[in-house]
């Protein structure tokens, strides 16, 4: 955890401009997900809005960490047991689908990192419900976020109130540091104890991006690569945010005009 970089004012920034820019593709493709387009379509609408439109550069885009072979696609389009890194491709989204949308552009050299989830028409009351419990994580994260709290603490509030209703997170993937670089420290666990790991300082800027599967813990790798599944098949619901550590608190870097706002039980506390 030594390695954790505390951002310039420049480098703040510049990474509100592209958390923001990050959240206005999903503003711009909120429109088009809808039964019968397929996920292939979804990431070609993005690809061109972020290169033709805003001008960035999509991250993902023969993204190639150790051990992996190049990421194909601009955007990641996880569909129902998919927990994250679905490839955009031939499939046809559905009435009754759920699916996550996870964006990162680059913006004069800083990344901008943020996905939501997506109701295809009518979604199943287990979806709903799923999906809201882990928006509610994730914004129960962000509120930890203070200077002198400990990352664990962000962890720990997110595993609890996933737990108690009745879902499981995921441990093989969580959020990270972020700036000019893609992935950096700190990790962001979505599970721990209160107390715990790195204590958060002014100038910190990470990702808070809670897998919840409405069944077990579990994992699969797909052959492609990169497509991770639920191994029992259940559901699996994400939403992230790119947060930056004040002197007071927390700004959130991945807003714009359709970002759907903190849930009011959770902003009272702040």
């Amino acid at each position: 955890m030594s390695a954790i970089t505390i951002k310039t004012e420049e480098d703040i920034q510049g990474m509100r401009v592209a958390g923001r820019l990050g959240s206005e593709v999903l503003d711009y493709i909120t429109p088009y997900v809808k039964a019968g387009v397929t996920t292939g379509e979804l990431d070609r609408l993005c690809h061109e809005y972020m290169v033709n439109v805003q001008g960035t550069i999509p991250a993902p885009l023969n993204y190639c960490p150790p051990g992996y072979t190049p990421y194909p696609k601009a955007i990641c389009t996880s569909v129902n047991d998919v927990i994250c890194h679905g490839i955009p491709g031939d499939k046809v989204l559905k009435n009754g689908d759920v699916v996550n949308l996870d964006i990162t552009i680059i913006k004069d050299g800083y990344h901008g990192d943020t996905s939501r989830m997506f109701f295809i028409g009518e979604p199943s009351i287990l979806a709903k419900r799923l999906s809201t419990i882990t928006f509610e994580c994730m914004w129960l994260g962000i509120s930890k976020v203070k200077p002198g709290n400990h990352l664990g603490d962000i962890g720990h509030i997110i595993q609890q109130h996933a737990e108690k209703a009745g879902y499981s997170v995921v441990r093989e993937f969580c959020g990270h540091g972020i700036g000019k670089i893609f992935h950096e420290d700190p990790q962001i666990l979505h599970y721990g104890k209160p107390g715990t790991l790195a204590e958060m300082k002014p100038g910190m800027i990470f990702t808070i991006e809670p897998m919840i599967n409405a069944g077990r813990k579990e994992i699969r790798e797909m052959s492609d690569g990169w497509t991770i599944k639920t191994r029992d098949r259940s559901l699996s619901a994400q939403w992230e945010h790119t947060v930056l550590v004040t002197e007071t608190g927390f700004e959130i870097l991945t807003t714009s005009a359709g970002a759907p706002p903190c849930p009011e039980f959770i902003s009272a506390t702040f």
